[in-house]
């Protein structure tokens, strides 16, 4: 790594750290192992100075384009769009402990900082800032928005370890307060929490102990939220979502023992949904009723790396390109099973893990808003589903220190949502 590209990533960082209202203390980095590219690969390689702000390049063919907060006139889409929604968003003990007094995911969004030429960090949000989700007004204007661009659902994840929740504060709230006007299912992240934020078994900061008694009182403890009236179900069942189910040992004796607890209930059962996170294929060799996509894990990718002419010298992880991403899914055939299709925005995991982030480059408004709508048209095309299986995932309404979020942020504003709403709005005049 040259000296040029050394003050050139130093001069950069400065000039972002400047830019997000929010300071942080934290100054933690996390390394997975090298990225290992071929050298062999020929590339193209492109870089073009960004018009807006000192610390973002675009690449051509990428839109740049704000939009301004303007919801269009009521409609009823004609399937229901669910966003995978992050509760982290406010400060609890156990972050305390492991990460410093004050901690949030804001912390680690704020201190992100570009790797390359055409790296858009930091993600800044606006219209409801960096906000904090103990404040019940907050959980109510986002419901308001996602409505009124067309999203008709939340999937909070879930995080119970053996009796123990976490981040449970901002849905216990909603539970009780009915001005959050927003259907909602829960999506259990069943997976260890460690210190590197990727499940494993590394780093472990609390640890999943997966059982059949721990499986029914997880049940039991979520009742309340099955039985709220705003609770998603399909065909009468209410929807619950498990992030990893294939490390759920006894698995088929664990959603037997769900459906019947339901059933006792006076509940017709529960639909459940394997999520395509990592190794899952077929929902019914889990004793699930369907799957659900979970881009970008297991979607199509070509690692553009080596294009992008990297300037942070500790850099080792990868960029991919959003466009393969994007053609792949579009061209994935019929399954021998029920799959939810779903979609994802520009991901990009830098700002919990900097020098060894996974990203995704190439992305567009009008890319995404061509994916999504072509997955609406396959859905709604789809005999085998029933009315309430017309349902299209987004990943994500707020993962910001994922770099996917239909929440507005300073770059393209409200742009996520308005393209969330012409996709379907599109489908609608066309059927």
């Amino acid at each position: 790594m040259s000296i040029k590209s050394n003050i050139l990533f130093v001069l950069l960082s400065g000039l972002a750290r400047l830019s997000p209202p929010l300071p942080t203390s934290m100054t933690r980095r996390f390394r997975n192992s090298a990225n290992k590219r071929d050298p062999k690969r020929k590339f193209r390689a492109y870089a073009q100075p960004s018009r807006r702000h000192v610390n973002v390049y675009l690449a051509p063919g990428v839109e740049d384009e704000f939009v301004e907060y303007a919801p269009p006139p009521p409609f009823d889409p004609a399937l229901k769009l669910i966003a995978h929604y992050l509760p982290q968003f406010h400060p609890f003990e156990e972050n305390d402990a492991w990460w410093g007094k004050g901690f949030t995911e804001w912390s680690n969004v704020g201190k992100a900082v570009p790797n390359y030429p055409g790296h858009y960090q930091p993600h800044c949000p606006i219209h409801l800032g960096y906000y904090d989700l103990r404040v019940p007004q907050i959980m109510e204007e986002q419901a308001k928005i996602a409505k009124a661009y067309g999203v008709g659902g939340f999937s909070y994840y879930f995080y119970w370890f053996g009796g123990k929740t976490l981040m449970e504060t901002p849905l216990r709230q909603m539970l009780q307060n009915r001005e959050v006007d927003m259907p909602f299912c829960l999506h259990w992240a069943n997976e260890n929490w460690t210190r590197r934020w990727d499940g494993s078994e590394h780093d472990v900061l609390i640890s999943q102990n997966h059982s059949i008694a721990d499986s029914e009182a997880l049940l039991r403890h979520i009742r309340p939220y099955m039985e709220d009236p705003r609770y998603i179900t399909i065909d009468g069942k209410p929807v619950f979502i498990v992030y990893r189910a294939n490390i759920i040992p006894d698995i088929f004796a664990t959603t037997e023992a769900w459906r019947s607890e339901a059933i006792r209930w006076g509940l017709p059962g529960l639909y459940l949904i394997a999520a395509q996170s990592f190794d899952v294929k077929d929902p019914k060799l889990l004793g699930f009723d369907a799957a659900c996509e979970f881009p970008p894990h297991q979607a199509s990718r070509t690692d553009i790396t080596d294009e992008m002419q990297v300037f942070n010298p500790d850099f080792t992880g990868a960029i991919h390109d959003y466009e393969t991403m994007v053609a792949g899914s579009k061209e994935q055939g019929e399954r021998g099973y029920k799959c939810f299709r779903s979609v994802v925005l520009s991901w990009d995991n830098t700002a919990r893990n900097q020098n060894a982030g996974r990203a995704f480059e190439r992305f567009s408004i009008s890319a995404y808003q061509d994916w999504l709508t072509t997955l609406c048209h396959q859905v709604l095309r789809q005999p085998k589903y029933t009315a309430d299986e017309k349902i299209v995932f987004i990943n994500a309404w707020n993962e910001w220190a994922e770099g996917t979020h239909l929440e507005p942020d300073r770059k393209y504003g409200f742009a996520y949502l308005q393209a969330t709403a012409d996709a379907v709005r599109a489908v609608e005049d066309d059927s």
